[in-house]
């Protein structure tokens, strides 16, 4: 399993400076046996079992040598803080969906998986790859803006999430925000309605980073006070000389009623348009999810999965998803007989909102919820794991967009990225959790 951003810091960077302010005995004893959990702000979050642990550890004496240590290490985090719980799951059970929410004030969430280390580069992404990487060694000084722009499915928020992670790892004193142009409008009007961020809190939040990361740009279409709001965010970061990369499914001349002002904007930087993959790329691509996912699977099979698809990653990689889950299902080996059989129903695919329904109506069979319960803002721990797992469910097995998959779930994008990310992490570790989404796939595969 891969590293969080959190334990890579806490393993690498802080317990060797801790290893050395400390005392051994106090080393072995206490720092040890702390759990890094999150990050909030310019604070570690780490968890232990015990209350009077947490105390001990919190007091003067060794709380001030652990803050000694993380000053010395020059990172964004100076301070930290001790909570009693059973680790990460425990931690976020116990902050609840609300607290989870303040958490995400920051931004959308990134999805530490998404780095340049597992970014298959191919002909068709190879510029991109290249621009994306000088902005992550050399913020403010390569390209700005660099524009990204291509197709649904073919790896834009990939490469934004890559530059957000290189940034954490190698340059973590910078103020890094990576956030969707939904996450940007919704705080917008939120500071506009005096909700709990204020217009000066908004404008702090956007306008004092040094590296700005916006998905789905082509949303500030017709929005005409958000691009207001974005064209002065611009123009303070540019003349700051901090960094701006966004992403959009067109290149700006094709933004239906966006502004002249922020359309030479946009194109006086650096643009970058992601083509479709040739057949030798999306053959790597599925190569390496198969890896990902413990899978054998010949390279003549590999191949002619990855000739089923018109170069679209995000189907690409949901059709070898089925065909591993059958073989798993079905203990049988991949071969080019079973893929047709789990894609078999592929070329007669009913519209997403009626799969969408089957998903969400198993789930809340197999729940025990009724559905008007699930699609609810009610967030009780039974019906919060419903719907995180029709969340995943459907981004799983039909391969939808976030933003798709948030309309049909009354949720924004960060709340589905979320949800998708907390079940794929508990299914590691909750052998119960996935026994039962396993059952639920089951059961939507023989209706």
């Amino acid at each position: 399993m891969e590293k969080e951003n959190y334990e890579i810091l806490w393993e690498q960077t802080f317990l060797p400076e801790l290893e050395k302010t400390v005392s051994s005995i106090a080393f072995e004893s206490y720092i040890k046996q702390l759990t890094p959990v999150d990050i909030k702000g310019d604070k570690i979050i780490l968890s232990t079992k015990s209350k009077l642990f947490a105390d001990t550890v919190s007091d003067k004496i060794i709380g001030g040598k652990i803050r000694e240590a993380l000053l010395k290490c020059n990172t964004y985090i100076t301070d930290f803080s001790v909570v009693v719980a059973e680790g990460r799951e425990d931690y976020l059970r116990q902050m609840g969906e609300d607290d989870r929410d303040r958490m995400e004030t920051q931004g959308s969430p990134v999805n530490p998986k998404f780095t340049f280390e597992s970014f298959v580069v191919g002909s068709s992404n190879e510029f991109i790859y290249a621009a994306a990487r000088a902005v992550a060694e050399n913020p403010g000084e390569a390209y700005n803006p660099l524009f990204i722009h291509g197709g649904t499915g073919l790896g834009k928020t990939h490469i934004l999430m890559a530059i957000a992670n290189y940034l954490k790892i190698h340059a973590p004193r910078l103020n890094v925000l990576y956030a969707t142009c939904e996450h940007f409008t919704n705080q917008m009007v939120e500071s506009l309605s005096k909700g709990r961020l204020t217009p000066a809190d908004f404008r702090r939040k956007y306008r004092n980073v040094d590296v700005l990361l916006i998905d789905d740009v082509q949303f500030l279409a017709k929005k005409q006070s958000t691009q207001t709001e974005f064209f002065n965010t611009f123009n303070e970061l540019v003349a700051q000389n901090k960094q701006i990369v966004l992403a959009s499914d067109r290149p700006p001349c094709e933004i239906e009623l966006l502004e002249e002002r922020l359309r030479t904007r946009f194109e006086g930087g650096l643009l970058a348009d992601v083509q479709k993959p040739d057949l030798e790329t999306r053959i790597a691509i599925v190569k390496r999810k198969a890896e990902e996912q413990k899978s054998v699977v010949d390279i003549k099979v590999l191949a002619y999965i990855a000739e089923m698809s018109d170069g679209d990653i995000r189907t690409l990689i949901g059709k070898l998803t089925k065909v591993v889950f059958a073989s798993k299902l079905h203990e049988k080996p991949i071969t080019i007989d079973l893929v047709n059989d789990a894609l078999k129903e592929s070329a007669g695919e009913k519209q997403e909102e009626l799969q969408a329904d089957d998903i969400i109506n198993c789930v809340c069979n197999f729940y025990k919820v009724s559905k008007q319960e699930l699609l609810s803002k009610k967030k009780t721990k039974e019906i919060a794991l419903a719907r995180q797992v029709g969340m995943y469910l459907v981004i799983d097995m039909m391969s939808l967009p976030q933003l798709t998959v948030g309309k049909i779930f009354g949720r924004d994008h960060a709340t589905v990225i979320y949800a998708r990310d907390k079940i794929i992490e508990q299914m590691e570790t909750d052998t119960k959790l996935s026994v039962e989404i396993n059952d639920i796939k089951k059961m939507l595969l023989k209706q």
